[in-house]
């Protein structure tokens, strides 16, 4: 059998349409695939480093052990780092730790946190 990823990017959507989005999937777990998406896509496109970074940390500090969150905070601070060449000593601090988390337990923070702190200290020369 053979299976083939698609990768579909999602839009860069207005500020206060990502943060409505956010705050109710932090409330509502049944809200989290569509804020998924939107969290990417803002990584991904906006302009608004410091607008993204503050709701990657947001996302990175509320989630609970084992949320698909985690893993996905790190990925985008990743993005962040790569887009921008920056992340503040928080945000950097973070996606290291994440992905500290990710190696020792893979059930804790999944391996998304891998990929994005090795673009982090790739793209901040980290290394």
């Amino acid at each position: 059998m053979h299976s083939h990823w698609s990768f579909e990017k999602p839009p860069a959507l207005p500020h206060e349409v990502v943060v409505e989005t956010l705050k109710r999937a932090m409330r509502d777990r049944s809200a989290e695939g569509e804020a998924a998406g939107v969290l990417v896509g803002t990584a991904l496109d906006s302009d608004d480093a410091g607008f993204v970074e503050h709701w990657c940390v947001q996302v990175g500090t509320r989630a609970v052990s084992g949320s698909p969150w985690l893993g996905l905070a790190g990925l985008c601070l990743g993005h962040i780092a790569r887009r921008f060449g920056h992340l503040s000593y928080e945000a950097r601090a973070l996606a290291e730790s994440l992905a500290t988390r990710a190696e020792a337990d893979p059930s804790d923070v999944d391996g998304r946190a891998l990929d994005g702190w090795d673009d982090a200290r790739s793209f901040l020369h980290l290394w």
